[in-house]
């Protein structure tokens, strides 16, 4: 890849990494925040936080395992790294499976027993999002020597 293309990609991905971790701070807070006054509408607050992660992550998806994306590039410029590729790609299906499903719970149309469920799940896809995003940052750093941090 192109140094200048390297580089925008690697701003591209640290734009979107900022973004993903935005919305999972929205879910983290809808997931705390009271249920008891009105369940239908702390569902509704869940489950649109959990869409924008749902985009924010797709979006990701296709940063990282697309036609240009991050990981091809990985495998051409450090083949030593096709293990933690591997392992990042496979969890990308995994995250979607598990947001997917919960995502499916919150439009059911009764959550009265499923609000310690819901948070339960969720609580587990944002520790597996902050989890994935440890091993992306360390897979750019090996790569490239670049820290995409995602605070900014």
């Amino acid at each position: 890849m192109e140094r200048s293309t390297e580089r925008d990609l690697l701003e591209e991905l640290r734009r979107h990494r900022a973004e993903l971790r935005e919305s999972m701070g929205a879910l983290e807070d809808a997931l705390a925040a009271p249920a008891a006054a009105d369940r239908s509408r702390w569902a509704q607050r869940v489950q649109a936080a959990l869409s924008e992660v749902s985009g924010d992550f797709r979006a990701h998806i296709d940063i990282t395992e697309g036609p240009r994306g991050l990981y091809g590039d990985v495998l051409r410029t450090s083949p030593r790294l096709s293990g933690a590729v591997d392992g990042l790609t496979r969890e990308h299906a995994l995250i979607g499976d598990q947001t997917d499903q919960l995502l499916t719970r919150l439009a059911a149309p009764d959550l009265n027993s499923d609000v310690d469920a819901v948070r339960r799940e969720g609580t587990a896809l944002l520790g597996r999002l902050v989890r994935h995003r440890q091993r992306g940052s360390d897979l750019v750093f090996e790569a490239y020597e670049f820290d995409i941090g995602g605070e900014t």
